[in-house]
Formats: structure tokens, C-alpha cells, sequence
């Protein structure tokens, strides 16, 4: 499974656990228009981490918190291609 599909069923899975409502999955989505909360996206990261087995917000200094999901899958597979 691609690290796209992934985020995507890990948001699903997280936005349900945690009762939130869900906007469109799109890649411009703005990442705070999405319905989670700042727990939700700890939820999530936590989690990518353990399937994924890389953190990219902690693996590098210099990266900036995406605003769009899109970015947010770019970070990711980013870090993929690093590793």
C-alpha cells in the first residue's frame, strides 16, 4: 500500500475514533479545515510512525508543518525517499 493510501485510511481510522466529522479528502484541503484537532493529528503522526517506521517532522530541522493535505502527503513520501 502507498504511503497516500495509508494517511488516507489512518485519517479515516483517527476521525472516527474520535467522533470528528470529515471534510473532503482533497489535497488542497487546508489541513485545519479537515475536522481533526491538534489531538487528532498527534493521533495521527504517532500512528504513521509505527506503520510507516519514520517520523518526518522529527527526522529533520528544517522541515516546515504543512498547510494543505497535499503538502502533508509530500512530507511524507519526501521522507520516503530520503530514507
Amino acid at each position: 500500500m502507498s504511503a497516500r493510501l495509508m494517511i488516507i485510511s489512518a485519517i479515516e481510522q483517527v476521525a472516527k475514533e474520535q467522533n470528528k466529522v470529515l471534510r473532503p479528502l482533497t489535497d488542497d484541503m487546508e489541513l485545519l479545515d479537515s475536522g481533526l484537532d491538534s489531538l487528532c493529528f498527534a493521533i495521527l503522526v504517532a500512528r504513521l510512525e509505527d506503520k510507516l517506521g519514520y517520523d518526518p517532522f522529527t527526522a529533520s530541522d528544517d522541515i516546515e508543518f504543512p498547510v494543505t493535505l497535499g503538502e502533508f502527503f509530500a512530507v511524507y513520501e519526501n521522507a520516503r525517499r530520503a530514507a
